[in-house]
């Protein structure tokens, strides 16, 4: 017989993992909303990524050149304009787009109550890309956590859920498990030595994989605004450093910030990626069309 005690260890651990439960998924509604409503706005700003090529849906007209041959010629449009005209149809296959935003503890870090986590803010400029995506047919998902991509609502609320609430971890950039020619979103503070990104990128190089890194950061970070006497500690709470006069490292930490932040655009340069940097402290409509614009060029 099953003591009393034992069934009330279990119904407080159900209990307690329940709760845990409720928490990880709460921030998820308020992500998904904000998402959707960037997406909303940015999708007026911006024109489809549907181009010519061999599907069976009309794209446009265009002026026969002598190397297209008679047989691409439209002659029921040539007849009316009474100049030859070749037909083009649009591409119709979609793309494949790899989405992971990093969740280690430097990025679940905000400087002010006002301020979004940036693996919040990652996860709302991902989601709100993956809906624009999924509404111009191409497939989404999450690397390191789909187990194949998808499209349309149901892409969108798997990779939205994943993005959200998922763990986010290195391992999947270490070793990407992505089809071959696809496109990658990789969203990160990239506070990682450039090394580390170099060799991780030069995985999705053998696939012959590309795409754009967001760099998300907070404006503490990008300013380093300390004066007097202050502590700092490491994101993993192991490591401290005390400054008796926080000012005089301004200008090294401002000096090897800025360092970074250019070997890291050479790095997207050497490799046929583009990097996108945002800030916390700015509109996410305005890294969501970027990275937009940007797939649209990469395509």
């Amino acid at each position: 017989m099953a003591s009393p005690f034992s069934r009330q260890d279990e119904s407080q651990k159900l209990t307690r993992l329940r709760q845990a439960g409720e928490d990880a998924a709460r921030p998820f509604p308020e992500l998904l909303a904000d998402a959707e409503r960037i997406a909303a706005t940015v999708a007026q700003g911006v024109h489809g990524r549907r181009q010519r090529g061999t599907g069976e849906n009309f794209w446009e007209y265009r002026h026969h050149r002598p190397e297209d041959g008679a047989a691409a010629v439209d002659w029921r449009m040539s007849a009316r304009a009474q100049r030859l005209f070749v037909r083009e149809n649009e591409r119709e296959a979609a793309s494949t787009v790899w989405l992971w935003r990093e969740a280690t503890p430097s990025m679940t870090f905000a400087s002010a109550h006002e301020l979004p986590l940036k693996s919040d803010r990652a996860a709302v400029c991902l989601i709100a890309l993956a809906s624009l995506l999924t509404r111009a047919g191409e497939r989404v998902a999450v690397l390191g956590e789909s187990e194949r991509a998808r499209t349309r609502a149901l892409g969108l609320e798997r990779v939205a859920t994943r993005l959200a609430t998922g763990p986010g971890n290195p391992q999947a950039v270490e070793a990407p498990s992505v089809s071959r020619y696809g496109l990658s979103v990789l969203a990160s503070d990239f506070l990682d030595p450039v090394e580390t990104w170099s060799a991780r990128l030069s995985r999705f190089a053998a696939l012959q994989v590309h795409g754009v890194l967001l760099r998300v950061i907070d404006p503490m970070e990008d300013e380093f605004p300390f004066k007097g006497r202050t502590r700092f500690e490491m994101p993993e709470g192991h490591e401290t450093l005390l400054f008796g006069r926080a000012e005089e490292a301004a200008k090294t930490y401002r000096r090897r910030w800025a360092e970074h932040g250019a070997a890291l655009e050479g790095l997207a340069r050497r490799t046929g990626w583009t990097i996108v940097t945002h800030r916390t402290d700015r509109p996410a409509t305005q890294a969501v069309l970027a990275l937009y614009r940007a797939l649209s060029r990469e395509a």
